[in-house]
């Protein structure tokens, strides 16, 4: 049987290394960004009640998302370790159950969310043509998501094996193939009939498709880390629980953002429509703004674990040095660049007035604290690894749950909308500062008991 890739990340200059593992997963998150703001985009010259519809189904499918990466990140920071011991047999067992784990929960999640999307969405504040949009956009979007599985999942394998490049080629040509389908489908270019909101969503599971072959091509065929002997209840249960053990920590962690989102939508949607579709664009820009710290943080997990795995823990040291600076450092070149040219940003997608203020307000207001949002998303995965993914969830959930939310309400209360906005980059300053500090506690009591 073919050897899988041995350990890339315990030898070599921290700084340099970090960096070129980094720059593909750029590419790679800077390619799903414009997926989202592609989406984004030509909904938006459909009008503002179709944005809205799609700014509606924005947290929902974060949610959704969030239970799959959950388990992607529970196998990295596995693998990662298994790789640095050199546990070759038990790196192929964590990654073959990963994913048909993954598998079985999205067949729940299908299930669930076919049956729910009107009451839900109602519950959310939509209603009349708007929810009608809902429907014909997540109709398509749920019997879809099986795509969406094999790609999250199996690019986290890749990354845990040291390989970035891959990972970023694969988010790239989902992206490409998204840019090109959605104005066709959309519209109706060519032969193509016009589909409007629904051809967003049809253009989205085809580009996914196109993403998970690739990716299912590179785990058996290159890496030969797909595991298809016979189907062990009782060793698939154990890897699970492994897996489970971290990820379903970090699936709440990764639902901490839409399930607040869902929350602020609900809040926002008292101001009108405009706004909702407004805190929509600000969000989906504010991903691509994070898209280079998020790319570090990436690799943090296969860079920590590995050196874990290997006893290194100098450079463990290192690299969570690196990893804040790096965050700060891009947090405050955002902020520059956010705060000059939020407007004509926020007119690419909209030209409603409301529309723009509202995406200007979000972004200069929140963008002040993006390098302490990239500090806690850092440290939340460097915890994960050092298997304290209960104590990543709780500073998530401070972050959201204690600070975010109930300032929100009083913020909007006091002040309005910049209140709502205001909230949020408070709550980013201080679980960021706690962050930090829960990464300096544990690792020392992690080296500890190796000394």
């Amino acid at each position: 049987m073919k050897k899988i890739t041995e350990a890339k990340l315990t030898e070599g200059n921290i700084t340099t290394q970090l960096i070129k593992l980094t720059l593909p997963m750029i590419v790679g998150m800077l390619g799903m960004v414009l997926f989202n703001l592609t989406d984004t985009y030509f909904v938006g010259q459909l009008g503002a009640d179709q944005l809205a519809a799609l700014s509606f189904t924005f947290p929902i499918v974060l949610i959704i998302n969030s239970f799959i990466l959950g388990i992607g990140i529970g196998t990295t920071s596995i693998i990662s370790k298994y790789i640095g011991g050199k546990e070759q047999n038990k790196v192929r067992r964590t990654a073959t159950d990963s994913l048909t784990l993954g598998l079985i929960m999205t067949t729940v999640i299908i299930l669930i969310g076919i049956s729910t999307i009107r009451p839900l969405f109602s519950l959310l504040g939509a209603k009349g043509i708007i929810l009608d949009y809902i429907v014909e956009y997540m109709s398509i979007w749920y019997f879809g998501s099986f795509m969406v599985v094999i790609p999250m999942i199996g690019n986290n394998i890749i990354r845990a094996l040291g390989d970035t490049k891959v990972p970023g080629l694969i988010m790239g040509i989902s992206a490409a193939v998204n840019i090109i389908l959605d104005p066709i489908l959309i519209f109706g270019y060519g032969p193509f009939p016009t589909l409007g909101i629904s051809g967003a969503a049809i253009a989205t599971v085809f580009a996914r498709t196109i993403t998970a072959i690739t990716a299912l091509g590179v785990l058996h065929f290159r890496e030969n880390i797909i595991y298809f002997g016979k189907f062990e209840i009782k060793k698939a249960i154990e890897s699970w629980k492994g897996i489970l053990y971290i990820g379903m920590p970090n699936a709440l962690i990764q639902m901490a953002l839409p399930v607040s989102s869902a929350i602020i939508t609900r809040l926002l949607a008292s101001y009108g429509v405009n706004i909702v579709a407004g805190f929509g664009v600000a969000t989906k820009i504010e991903f691509f703004a994070m898209s280079f710290i998020m790319a570090l943080n990436s690799v943090m997990g296969p860079f920590i674990g590995q050196n874990l795995g290997s006893k290194l823990f100098k450079r463990v040291d290192k690299g969570f040095k690196f990893g804040e600076l790096f965050s700060l450092l891009i947090g405050i070149t955002i902020t520059v660049i956010l705060v000059v040219f939020a407007e004509p940003v926020a007119r690419i997608f909209n030209s409603n007035p409301e529309v723009i203020d509202t995406v200007v307000k979000y972004l200069v207001i929140v963008s002040f604290t993006y390098g302490f949002q990239g500090i806690l998303k850092i440290n939340s995965t460097i915890l994960n690894v050092l298997n304290k993914p209960v104590h990543a969830a709780l500073l998530i959930f401070t972050q959201t749950f204690i600070l975010y939310i109930p300032l929100a309400y009083l913020g909007s209360n006091l002040i309005g909308i910049g209140g709502i906005f205001g909230a949020l980059a408070l709550s980013y300053l201080l679980s960021g500062i706690l962050a930090h500090k829960a990464v300096k506690k544990y690792l020392r009591e992690y080296k500890a008991d190796f000394i």
